[in-house]
This record gives C-alpha cells, structure tokens and sequence, in this order.
C-alpha cells in the first residue's frame, strides 16, 4: 500500500555504504529524503548546499573527520546533527556534543532508536526555520524573553547578545529558553532534560552538562564568575541576572 508523505530531507555522512543503504532503505518508506555522502569534505560540501532537516554524521570519515566537519558546520549553519561512532566511547560522545552536536547514536542502534531520535531533532528543526529574524530596533514583542543584554525570541527562535545575533543549536535554544522562563529559580538536570528532549528520546549521562558548557561559551560567559547561567551544585542551573549578581 502506498502512502502520501510530506518528504523531511536528510543527509547522511558515513563511509560504511551498507549501513548508508539500509539507513536509506529504513527512512525513505516513513517520509524522509535520504541523501547519502561517503567522505568528510563531500559531507560539507553536500550539507552547504543543501536544506536539510536533520544530518547523521560518523565521526570517522576518510578526508576529514567528522569532528572538524561538524567544527566547520557550525560557523554557520543550525541543522540539528546525530554523531554516529562505532566505539560508543564517552570521549566522542563528550567532543561532539561540546562542538555542537544535538545527539548522539552508537553504530548499534537500533532502527526503532534512530526513528525516535531522529523524529525528536527533525522536530525541532522546523520550528527554528519557521519565521524570519527579528531587528533589535523594533519594540520588543510578546514573544521576548530577555535579561541584562540578552535577548530570545520565541516565536524567530533568534538571540542576540548587546545586540548581536548568536547561532545556537536547538537543544541550546531549548536550554536557554528554559533557563530564561526561569530566570532566578533553579532548574534541576532532570526538568532541562524532560523540557528538551522528546518523551520516546534517551538522553545519555552529562549531555545537559555539555549542552551547557558549549552555550556557556558562546554567551561568553565564565562558570567559575558567572555572568549568565550559575551552576547549583548537585542540582543543576540558575538564570541570574548580570546587573545584579
């Protein structure tokens, strides 16, 4: 029986053409457009060029890894991206996720773990692309949350800094916005992790902590003299205001 989809374009990076075929074979009958690249520098060509919703990206490619690929993408580009390892080494876990990965699979996930993750990204990702930015000379909206010099938007799904765009990832605007609902109220680890991340969707040991660190840093902001976001020790973050702390 053939069903109608809406087609949710994906990229895949991996150079273990077997797997690339039956990760094809799997998404393409549930609605997703698989295109498949084999090397590092064709995955970042192929992910500039293209609008995707969603890249699965291995960490060892032939070229370039997939570590400096996902480096090279986040100058300029959102696309929520699943590291694929075969190890399942916490250190590449760790590395990708501080770069800016939004998730990670071992290579033995199951096609039901990839399904769940996947649809939990795709999600978020076209919400991010659904309006355009904001200028900062216009009157805040409804839709503002802000604090000292910072500024979110909800409904742009855009931030900015002393007036200044930042390019988050979408689990860092989730977190951020979180943390921002609760500005001067502690938010555990356990409440980040229910508020951005889908139900059906595992989030593995201290990936809240590294979403945190990379978002730390791109508000430029010191943990140990915290300008923004204060640890809670043994319970999680705070949201603090820089013109009263």
């Amino acid at each position: 029986m053939s069903v109608d989809f809406e087609k949710h374009p994906i990229l895949v990076i991996d150079d273990d053409r077997k797997l690339c075929g039956l990760v094809k074979e799997y998404l393409e009958p549930l609605g997703y457009q698989v295109s498949l690249v084999h090397t590092g520098p064709e995955g970042l060509e192929a992910a500039r060029d293209g609008d995707y919703e969603a890249i699965l990206l291995d960490v060892m490619l032939p070229g370039m890894d997939g570590f400096e690929v996902l480096r090279h993408l986040r100058e300029y580009c959102e696309t929520p991206v699943l590291m694929l390892t075969a190890r399942g080494d916490e250190a590449d876990r760790i590395v990708g996720l501080e770069i800016g990965a939004d998730d990670y699979l071992p290579k033995t996930f199951s096609t039901r773990e990839l399904l769940a993750r996947l649809r939990a990204v795709t999600r978020r990702s076209r919400m991010t692309t659904s309006t355009a930015p904001v200028s900062r000379d216009s009157e805040l909206p409804d839709e503002d949350l802000a604090v000292g010099p910072l500024t979110l938007n909800l409904a742009t799904r855009s931030v900015f800094l002393d007036a200044q765009p930042l390019i988050l990832t979408p689990v860092e605007f989730e977190l951020l916005s979180s943390l921002l609902r609760a500005k001067g109220r502690v938010k555990s680890r356990e409440q980040l992790v229910d508020e951005i991340a889908d139900r059906e969707f595992d989030v593995f040991d201290r990936s809240v902590d590294v979403h945190i660190s990379a978002l730390r840093r791109k508000l430029g902001d010191d943990p140990k003299a915290p300008r923004f976001i204060r640890t809670v020790r043994a319970v999680g973050y705070m949201l603090i205001d820089p013109n009263r702390s």
